[in-house]
């Protein structure tokens, strides 16, 4: 399976080490916005392209899997290459996924194509688990929690702000939150009162500092409606404390069971992640394969986890991982 990668920041390294990973896939192309010339990837037998010449690969490649920031680039650069490749995409932006959706449809549509998008660890495996218990656990309640960790869709928010030379924004989850759900007590918990923000910011000199602070905490479907802390760091402080992405947290769904709804349950999902990047790389990796499949059968359009069968995204055989997995 061939597959492109379309971007090459840390995201697209953990796409690059999965891929490397995977017996059943190599890496064709990985395609840069940046002067190819300049660029240095890790696997040498791959070859560094325009983002510009991207077309000229239009049949060579399995899936184009898209590696670019939600904020401004994946909603337009998924629904343009869509209609050209097969395309899996990381598209986090919760609120404005179905628009996001019907865009990308229609495009891989149009060409014949099979995409993927927001597809990683949230959105992406915490939605499978949502789903899956609400549909186990009808009365009930869903709690998600994020963090500590580096939000890469955040931090590049933050980036994209004039003045901004680096950022780094984590995701807080409030402790006693947290605790009040595991007990089973169902709170009512607004947005702000289950996670915080903090964002470590390097700034230009001279930059308003002010000003970068205030875009930054009112920024909607981003900040505007957590308890946001903007630090100004040096960009010493930022490569000793922060070259790390770490993140993970958990999918709780509390509910009851039984004739008189008197039994509590409780569902919980969680993940610790070394490196955000990498194992969003992994999924990502994962569900390409799956894609490929699925436009092999001719089934095109937009698709999101929730269509995809497991066993697609195995690179075994049905047989072998009904026997050793099920």
């Amino acid at each position: 399976m061939k597959i492109g990668i379309y971007g090459y920041g840390n995201l697209a390294r953990g796409v690059e080490a999965a891929v490397k990973n995977s017996a059943d896939m190599s890496l064709a192309a990985v395609f840069t916005r940046r002067d190819p010339e300049k660029l240095t990837i890790k696997t040498p037998e791959a070859q560094v392209v325009s983002s510009n010449d991207v077309l000229a690969w239009k049949d060579k490649l399995d899936v184009l899997v898209i590696c670019g920031g939600s904020a401004t680039d994946l909603p337009k650069m998924t629904p343009y290459l869509a209609e050209h490749f097969n395309v899996v995409d990381s598209f986090d932006n919760h609120s404005h996924i179905p628009e996001h959706f019907a865009a990308v449809d229609a495009s891989a549509k149009a060409g014949g194509k099979t995409a993927l998008i927001s597809c990683g660890w949230d959105p992406g495996m915490f939605s499978l688990n949502r789903l899956y218990a609400n549909a186990i656990l009808p009365n009930g309640k869903d709690y998600t929690f994020w963090g500590r960790g580096v939000s890469q869709g955040h931090s590049d928010a933050v980036r994209r702000i004039e003045g901004v030379l680096d950022a780094r924004q984590y995701t807080v989850p409030v402790e006693d939150a947290v605790r009040r759900v595991r007990a089973g007590e169902n709170p009512e918990l607004t947005t702000r009162e289950k996670h915080t923000r903090e964002c470590y910011v390097v700034a230009a000199e001279g930059a308003d500092k002010d000003a970068i602070r205030e875009q930054i905490v009112t920024m909607p479907a981003y900040f505007a409606d957590y308890d946001t802390t903007v630090y100004f760091i040096s960009a010493e402080e930022m490569a000793r404390d922060h070259a790390g992405l770490p993140h993970g947290g958990s999918v709780i769904r509390t509910g009851t069971t039984g004739l008189d709804g008197s039994t509590k349950q409780v569902i919980e999902y969680s993940l610790t992640l070394g490196s955000n990047p990498e194992f969003t790389g992994s999924v990502l990796a994962a569900y390409a394969r799956a894609i490929s499949r699925l436009s092999a059968r001719g089934d095109h359009g937009c698709k999101t986890v929730f269509d995809i069968a497991p066993i697609d995204l195995m690179p075994i055989s049905r047989e072998e991982a009904i026997a050793h997995m099920l």
